[in-house]
This record gives C-alpha cells, sequence and structure tokens, in this order.
C-alpha cells in the first residue's frame, strides 16, 4: 500500500488546502530514530498521510498534542521536560521554550483549566505547569509522587505514571499507573495544585496503561499492558469501580511474542473502541453494548505494521491511524461506521512512529 494518491486531475496546490498539519512523535536517542518532531500532511478526504519536514532540536518527543496556534511534547528522557513550539504563519512550529517535569521519562500530557500536565514514567508522578497567556510554560506549580507496586518484577517494582487526562466533566483530573495497578483521581485547584479525590485499584499483575471514557461519561475502559486486558469501570465524579474484564485478543491468539496492548480510543458516537495491540500486531475492535457497560471483540485487524503503539481517530471518526514503532510506518484504515471493522488504505514511511497527532 502506498500514501492516498491524489486524483490526476487535481494539482498539489488544491491537494495542499485540503490537507491538514500533522504531528509525529518519536525518539530521537534511538538508533534510526528521528531528528525532532516530525511534521505531515494529512488528508481527511482520503486518509493519506505524508511526511513534510521535522522540527529540530526538541529530543524524544514521544508524546504530542495540538492546542491550535501552540504544540506541546513531552522529551521522554531521564531529566524529563516538556517543551512548547508556536505556530507561525507557515504552519511550521518552532520551539519557544522546555521546562522540567521534575521527574523521569514523562509519556503523556493533557492541557486542562490553563494548566499543561505530564504524566513521568520512570518516576511515577505527575506534574503541572501553568501556561501563559501568550501560549509557553511557566514554573511547575504542582508534583505529586505516586505510591505503589504491583506483582511482576521487572514492570512494577514501584509506580509508572503512563497517562494523564481530564474526565468528560473537566472536574477531575485522573493518573492512570502501570507499576501500582491504579488510577489515581485528582481535583486541580486554579492555583495548579492537585489534591487527591479517589484511588481505583484494578487487578494485580493488570498493568494499566491507558483509559479512554465513554461519551456518555458513565463507563471508562482501561487499557492493561501487562495481560491484555481491558477493565470496564463505571465512573461517577472521579470515581472508578473496575468491574468486568474482557481479553484483547481473539480466543487462541498465539502466547508468543508476548503482547502488550497500548493505545485505547473509543469513536464519537460510542459505539465502538478500538485498542493498539503490540505483538500481536493488531487493531483490537470492540462493540460497545448495553449503553456502554459492555465490550465485545469483534475482530483484530492485523495492523499492518509492527508494534503499533499509538493510534488515533481523526475528526471524522472515518479513519484510523496507527503508528507502528517497529516498522517505521504510519498505517491508516477506513473503518466502517456499520460495523467498526477495520479495512486497511494506505501506509505512509516515518522514522520509529510511536504518536500522530491531527490538528482539528
Amino acid at each position: 500500500m502506498t500514501e492516498g494518491v491524489a486524483r490526476a486531475d487535481e494539482s498539489e496546490e488544491d491537494r495542499g488546502r485540503r490537507e491538514v498539519r500533522a504531528y509525529l512523535g518519536t525518539y530521537t536517542s534511538w538508533a534510526g530514530g528521528g531528528t525532532g518532531l516530525g511534521l505531515g500532511a494529512y488528508d481527511p478526504r482520503t486518509g493519506g498521510l505524508r511526511v513534510t519536514g521535522v522540527v529540530p532540536d526538541v529530543p524524544n518527543p514521544s508524546f504530542v498534542i495540538d492546542a491550535g496556534r501552540w504544540v506541546y511534547a513531552v522529551n521522554e528522557k531521564a531529566d524529563g521536560e516538556v517543551t512548547a513550539l508556536a505556530v507561525g504563519p507557515d504552519g511550521v512550529p518552532k520551539v519557544v521554550g522546555s521546562r522540567s517535569t521534575g521527574g523521569a521519562d514523562p509519556c503523556h500530557l493533557v492541557l486542562h483549566r490553563g494548566f499543561l500536565l505530564s504524566a513521568n514514567y520512570s518516576s511515577g508522578s505527575v506534574a503541572v505547569h501553568p501556561v501563559l497567556p501568550e501560549g509557553g510554560l511557566g514554573e511547575r506549580t504542582d508534583l505529586v509522587v505516586h505510591t505503589g507496586a504491583g506483582p511482576d518484577p521487572d514492570r512494577q517494582e514501584g509506580p509508572h505514571a503512563h497517562q494523564v487526562l481530564a474526565d468528560p466533566t473537566g472536574e477531575f483530573v485522573l493518573a492512570v499507573d502501570l507499576g501500582a495497578d491504579a488510577v489515581f483521581s485528582y481535583r486541580l485547584s486554579g492555583e495548579g495544585r492537585l489534591t487527591s479525590a479517589a484511588t481505583a485499584r484494578v487487578h494485580a499483575g493488570a498493568g494499566p496503561r491507558h483509559l479512554a471514557f465513554h461519551p456518555s461519561g458513565r463507563y471508562a475502559y482501561i487499557a492493561n499492558e501487562l495481560d491484555s486486558t481491558i477493565v470496564v469501570a463505571s465512573y461517577d465524579r472521579g470515581v472508578l469501580t473496575p468491574g468486568p474484564k474482557v481479553s484483547t485478543l481473539p480466543a487462541g491468539a498465539p502466547t508468543a511474542p508476548r503482547n502488550y496492548p497500548a493505545e485505547i480510543v473509543v469513536s464519537a458516537d460510542g459505539r465502538f473502541a478500538y485498542l493498539s495491540n503490540r505483538g500481536h500486531d493488531s487493531v483490537a475492535v470492540f462493540a460497545v453494548e448495553r449503553g456502554g457497560a459492555v465490550l465485545r471483540l469483534v475482530e483484530a485487524t492485523p495492523v499492518g505494521g509492527k508494534f503499533p503503539r499509538h493510534i488515533a481517530l481523526d475528526a471524522s471518526g472515518r479513519f484510523l491511524l496507527a503508528a507502528n514503532q517497529n516498522s517505521d510506518t504510519i498505517t491508516t484504515f477506513e473503518v466502517d461506521r456499520s460495523t467498526g471493522k477495520l479495512r486497511l488504505t494506505s501506509t505512509s514511511a516515518a522514522p520509529i512512529p510511536v504518536c500522530v497527532a491531527l490538528t482539528r
């Protein structure tokens, strides 16, 4: 498969008018990795993605978020930082500055109520930075450090925060911790301080990595990296109540190589959920039933690459993109809106892609 192909009678200028910007996360410290924050152009009519350049001097931007005129990226390294970039009139972001996260290996970000929050994986903590009026970042206002461990001696010797996000009401912030087998809920004050609201414990050895909310806000789906399960949890005002778990793999799937679920996303209409399986190298498609209370595995679609880390639905919900870390590719799938099933439509080359963020 190749990139989405323009019509024969279509000019590059016409194609460029309908494309939107894409930002590509990578590892710059790894052999074969990128040289900074990757730039791309995405065609929402065809799902085609093409790499257009790079912003240098952004080390290990393994997760990136688009905020219109501003872009924010983690710098996943031992002395963790977050970087703010301003998007110029030419559409190219330029580095404005970086701030220390006070922890090691930040791997996820969220903007919430005028603050940028980051999850430090190796040190199991969440940092808070104010977003200044012009879009840059101020000095850190808080750093909360998780406690806890799990039964996996290699991955759960201590806390490992892997995701931070706001709930659908905006009232609470949740931090998913792989090492502690827990999801921590917080309130964020106007001064940028986090106070504990609740803690949800999933089953031992699950290794929760990411979660996604159902559009109703009444349920959340917790993707577990270490045992290839999703926990369906009910949700009410900061309190997650873990319920049944479902496998991310079809019956009879091989046990080697070991599988590591990564990203989970839910369609805007709440009818389907998607999860990337690294190792099995598939995107699991789930039908969402009983108003969000049940997930039913429909199929596990081969991803067309190796080790799919991040997946994302585009703004229309017509296409799903998968960043395949170990094959240096980003694959695009057309989504069947009636069944949720996926059809591979294009493949683009990118150095160690671990995140793809599309402008809205």
